[in-house]
């Protein structure tokens, strides 16, 4: 029953919408038709609103306040919308799990297929060239969905397979890997020699903080090493740096770009969601493709190392938990401070704790401890300590070491045990949604606004 006084409310260019006014959640527990269509009509209703407001920057508090109300009460409709119906919604975008959609064509399909469930390719159009502060938050409408997928135990693995095909990208570069051993994008150099493929990340000016077209090129180069049969292991260090403070010497990974973060440039779905799924997940299992020996095995996988140059930060940090072999610099050290910037690493709450313990997460991860490379706690993330002029040396040693036979099968073993799909698909599932909501909170907001954009 609709509230009196909510009627009474002044409307915004005379359209009245309070979270009142939306169905009751059980209205999503029927047929998916019916279902759909209620959805589509609630979530209108609340894009009128938006519609016909100001600029979410130039909102007065109580429009602000009403406008959140709205979409509150329909995001609430999505998620027990994604309850009722994932698998079915999932099967109608994927011809009954027949073709294998990345995250950004699924999204972009469900969009098409079921208006008012996630945001369309124009909404997100216009959330891209705004700054984050500026935007609706459109993206965690995407979180709800991508949540309900990955949720069901179903409709979630496909998923996740879809994510480990190799990139088309990477698929137009392999004839001319092959050939010649090397490939160069923009911010990742991949070289094989001698069976290995080396990756350098270099973006210099910066310090190898990632941001979407870090991700790009990191994926492109990591299927390149697995579909190379050249290659027999990966290898992944930094490469020098311009940057003043760092001048000529190498550096690992400070983590995410907080610039482009600020600038609107990091989407849940882009950077996010396929990081994670995307390029680390193939680290630990591999890419999919068409193979003879499918029956033995259902990707092409490979062990990994990691070199570490003056400090891994966020999501270099991370990206050390799904290494086979890491060596440190011995005056190197790692930190993942994405509490102190209000957000989540990534899976790092679901590895590290897993390699260090729970105490040692909690102080890394909600306390912002600083690890250094010679402390005892850093032999959860590190394998090897040497003095830097050694690391070159230690690095060989490490990639001879990944070669013998049984390694591959082994490493397999361990990924299973360590990891489970299953424990990684429900992790994944809430870090959809969670760090959706996170990185439009409004202490995200503030705190990254301390940064500003240099056009590229």
């Amino acid at each position: 029953m609709r509230c009196h006084n909510d009627r009474l409310r002044p409307s915004i260019g005379g359209v009245m919408t309070t979270a009142a006014d939306a169905p009751p959640l059980e209205a999503m527990e029927t047929d998916l038709s019916t279902a759909r269509e209620r959805l589509a009509e609630a979530a209108q209703h609340v894009e009128d609103l938006v519609a016909a407001a100001p600029d979410p920057a130039e909102r007065e508090p109580e429009v602000r306040e009403r406008i959140a109300a709205a979409t509150g009460a329909v995001r609430a409709l999505r998620a027990r919308f994604m309850d009722v119906h994932a698998d079915a919604v999932y099967d109608e975008l994927t011809d009954g799990r027949a073709v294998e959609l990345r995250m950004a064509e699924l999204v972009e399909a469900a969009a098409t297929a079921f208006p008012g469930l996630v945001p369309t390719p124009e909404m997100i159009a216009v959330e891209r060239s705004r700054p984050q502060a500026a935007k609706e938050g459109r993206e965690i409408d995407q979180g709800i969905f991508l949540r309900g997928v990955l949720r069901s135990p179903v409709a979630g693995p496909h998923l996740l397979d879809a994510m480990l095909r190799p990139t088309p990208r990477a698929l137009a570069l392999l004839p001319d890997f092959t050939r010649t051993g090397l490939v160069e994008t923009k911010s990742v150099r991949v070289e094989r020699r001698d069976g290995v493929a080396y990756l350098t990340m270099c973006r210099d000016d910066c310090l190898n903080a990632e941001d979407e077209q870090q991700v790009d090129d990191m994926e492109t180069a990591v299927d390149l090493a697995l579909l190379d049969p050249a290659v027999r292991v990966g290898a992944l260090r930094g490469g020098e740096m311009t940057h003043p403070r760092y001048r000529g010497r190498r550096v690992f990974s400070a983590g995410i770009n907080l610039k482009r973060l600020h600038g609107g440039g990091i989407s849940l779905v882009g950077f996010l969601l396929r990081r994670e799924l995307g390029y680390i997940h193939k680290i630990v299992r591999g890419v999919r493709v068409e193979q003879d020996a499918w029956w033995q095995w259902p990707a092409v996988d490979k062990p990994w190392v990691a070199a570490v140059d003056s400090f891994a930060i966020g999501g270099g940090m991370q990206l050390l938990l799904v290494f086979d072999h890491v060596i440190a610099a011995s005056d190197a050290y790692f930190s993942l401070p994405a509490a102190q910037e209000g957000i989540v690493p990534g899976a790092g709450n679901f590895r590290l704790g897993r390699a260090g313990g729970p105490r040692l997460s909690r102080q890394v991860i909600l306390g912002g401890r600083r690890v250094w490379a010679t402390e005892p706690d850093a032999r959860a993330v590190v394998d090897e300590v040497v003095e830097p002029g050694e690391l070159d040396a230690a690095l060989e040693r490490s990639v001879r070491s990944l070669q013998g036979p049984a390694v591959l099968t082994n490493r397999r073993m361990l990924n299973l045990a360590e990891e489970p799909p299953e424990e990684f698909r429900r992790y994944m599932a809430e870090f959809a949604l969670q760090q959706a909501l996170r990185i439009y909170g409004q202490d995200v907001l503030n705190k990254v606004s301390r940064f500003t954009v240099r056009p590229s």
